[in-house]
């Protein structure tokens, strides 16, 4: 299990000063990011990434209202293989075909992505599980309109907030999921209210067990009250103390 960090969790510091985040992330132990905004960024970006000696095997960019092949050939230039949606808001999974037609266009972007070898996913908010959709989740129902190279990057925080068990979705989904949002808090609306992983109520390691084909675990705040770096090093310090001891356990055994 790898750690990532999304890099819209230190968006603030990322404008004031981009190579000298890049560099504290780095710092702080994590070795890959997850970029967004990177067609904006990419020299500048690039150049970061590999000063400090991290990848970023995931980012998210607009696939739904920017120009794709820019997104891609910036995706590429940057070692990035799965390009993620990251958001298409709540009025777009009230209904059925709604939720087809977007399917439709990310399938599409998909056979794009693929042209350029990069894979295609969705990121999910709190509404695609709030809304029911013929007895199952919007999230769901979504899913099994995908063509199969596409995946999901479930946001498990949101997941819990739009009154879901990220346990239990996590299952539903499957091998769809390669990649998950790993936050904590009180799972309310209130971002500022986020905690470091292992300090609120989402049990996250049962999270991360519940993804049996995860690839990367993408550390992330929409916002913190405190010192955002010393947040992000509280996550990846309780990350690492957990993959440590299971490692431990799993050589007793």
């Amino acid at each position: 299990m790898s750690y990532s960090l999304q890099l819209y969790t230190l968006r603030n510091a990322i404008q004031e000063d981009l190579p000298g985040t890049i560099r504290k992330v780095a710092e702080i132990g994590f070795t890959q990011v997850e970029p967004y905004n990177f067609v904006a960024t990419a020299a500048e970006l690039g150049a970061a990434l590999k000063e400090n000696g991290l990848t970023a095997p995931s980012g998210h960019a607009p696939l739904l209202s920017q120009d794709q092949d820019e997104i891609f050939a910036a995706a590429k230039e940057l070692g990035i293989s799965t390009v993620i949606d990251p958001y298409l808001p709540a009025e777009h999974w009230q209904k059925a075909e709604d939720i087809e037609a977007t399917a439709a266009k990310l399938n599409a972007a998909a056979k794009k992505g693929a042209e350029y070898g990069i894979r295609v996913g969705y990121h999910n908010h709190a509404w695609e599980l709030e809304s029911i959709i013929e007895g199952r989740t919007a999230l769901e129902y979504f899913a099994d309109l995908l063509d199969p190279e596409l995946v999901l990057e479930v946001d498990t925080y949101w997941v819990a907030v739009g009154g879901q068990d990220p346990v239990d979705i996590l299952a539903k989904l499957g091998d769809r999921v390669k990649f998950i949002h790993i936050k904590d808090g009180p799972a309310t609306t209130d971002t500022k209210a986020q905690q470091p992983a292992g300090q609120g109520t989402i049990p996250v390691w049962d999270v991360i067990g519940a993804a049996k084909s995860l690839e990367v675990g993408v550390v992330e705040f929409d916002d913190y009250s405190g010192d955002i770096f010393d947040g992000i090093t509280q996550s990846l310090a309780f990350l690492n103390t957990g993959a440590n001891t299971e490692a431990s356990e799993g050589a007793r055994a």
